[in-house]
């Protein structure tokens, strides 16, 4: 894509996502359709992971739209609110309605060169994929992050080890592995200021997008979904 038209989609999306901040998923989900909502999706996809997002985020946008769309969002609603009964979890509806964002609290995730996961991660992603099991019909992307410590030939193992020791969980917790895709991404999308300790801890940090599967956009489609 060129550069004018990235820029041009990124405004676009940030326009609809504001304008529609205090929308639900469902009526957000509606308005997704056509051309603009493969650029909302590009745009969101890009702004997610650098441009590599970008082709799940289209695909989400230009497929989905009017009830299909609607249907979409009312699902997504639904996990949102039993997500959002996760302690330390910051739980977000994205693309327009028709994706999730989770990001756990960085103080129980990972500690300075770590991937290892703590016990209360453990009981919050065990309470995460009880709510995958309860929706199947999504896939989920994961990405790992870290402070500014060390340089990229540490920071972005690091950070794929921290996305993989995630996804390990939720596959122990019975979450099938065709369903979860990783990715790391170091230091390079911080959150915080990296020059305080406080702004390290909080980039230390793992993301997750929920989004929905084939199935789920077809029964959409169909008028099927429930």
């Amino acid at each position: 894509m060129r550069k004018s038209n990235l820029f041009a989609s990124l405004l676009l999306c940030v326009a609809i996502l504001f304008s529609g901040c205090n929308a639900s998923n469902t009526a957000k989900g509606t308005a997704i359709g056509g051309g603009s909502g493969a650029a909302v999706g590009a745009g969101i996809g890009a702004l997610l992971n650098g441009g590599k997002g970008a082709a799940w985020g289209a695909g989400i946008g230009a497929v989905v739209g009017g009830a299909a769309g609607a249907l979409i969002g009312n699902k997504m609603d639904k996990q949102k609110k039993e997500l959002e009964q996760i302690e330390n979890a910051k739980v977000e509806s994205i693309n327009d309605g028709q994706a999730i964002k989770v990001t756990f609290d960085s103080g129980i995730l990972f500690a300075t060169n770590s991937s290892t996961l703590n016990q209360a991660s453990k009981s919050a992603l065990t309470q995460f994929a009880n709510t995958l099991k309860n929706t199947p019909d999504t896939d989920v992307e994961i990405y790992g992050h870290t402070d500014s410590t060390g340089n990229d030939r540490i920071n972005i193992p690091l950070s794929k080890e921290r996305a993989g020791s995630v996804k390990n969980f939720l596959l122990g917790q019975g979450i099938a592995d065709a369903r979860v895709a990783t990715e790391g991404l170091g230091s390079s999308q911080p959150v915080a200021d990296n020059a305080t300790k406080a702004g390290q801890q909080q980039n230390r940090r793992v993301e997750i997008f929920i989004i929905p599967n084939a199935k789920m956009i077809k029964d959409a489609q169909d008028g099927t979904l429930k």
